[in-house]
């Protein structure tokens, strides 16, 4: 049984890093902020989601709008000013100047990319009972059992998230892109996006902390 244990480790071990790697979470590259941004932290907020389907527009516009609640900001989402599709560039600045708003975040789905690595093959020692009529017993037999590698794909979604400064003509004072490998449903992955976000946004003090 000593014998065996290192081989079931190892086997438990791979499989165990398998499940991981296909349940990756989601994470945020290529983030950019202005270090130039002293203003105070921003508290009316327009959140605009570029989605044709008018569904998930409104879900994604208000998880923001409700996470920034958590952060003192009041925070609109454009579908209920705009309920028929999401503003455009000319729309924005008329409803910043008349709402007063201090910042836009506007959040957009980007092409999916596919992942690609290989999966190292690995070697098991398992267990096979059988009867030894010479013996008149069964008699336990250890054989190796070799899983051969393979390459494993992913489907990557990735979004796009902007947030700008109204004064000054508008400044775009933060942008990251958002990776999720494989996303079961949007209701799975949504919460992790906004908490990142929110969680940068917070700590470059371009709004205030969680409270």
């Amino acid at each position: 049984m000593k014998n065996l244990r290192p081989f079931l480790l190892r086997g438990l071990l791979y499989s165990s890093l398998t499940l991981i790697a296909g349940c990756a979470a989601s994470e945020l590259v290529d983030v950019w902020s202005d270090a130039s941004f002293r203003a105070p932290p921003l508290n009316k907020i327009l959140v605009i989601s570029i989605n044709k389907n008018g569904v998930l527009r409104r879900i994604w516009e208000d998880a923001f709008a409700a996470e920034f609640v958590n952060h003192d900001v009041a925070a609109t989402p454009s579908y209920r000013l705009f309920p028929d599709a999401a503003p455009d560039t000319s729309q924005v600045a008329l409803i910043v100047q008349a709402k007063s708003f201090d910042g836009v975040l506007v959040a957009r789905w980007l092409p999916s990319e596919t992942k690609t690595q290989y999966m190292q093959g690995y070697v098991t020692k398992e267990q096979d009972m059988r009867y030894d009529r010479r013996l008149e017993r069964f008699v336990t037999y250890l054989q190796d059992i070799e899983h051969v590698g393979h390459v494993d794909s992913q489907k990557v979604d990735m979004r796009a998230i902007d947030v700008w400064a109204t004064r000054n003509e508008g400044q775009l004072v933060w942008s990251g892109t958002s990776k999720t490998p494989e996303p079961n449903s949007v209701q799975a992955v949504r919460p992790e996006i906004v908490k990142l976000v929110m969680s940068e946004l917070a700590d470059r003090r371009i709004i205030g902390a969680e409270r």
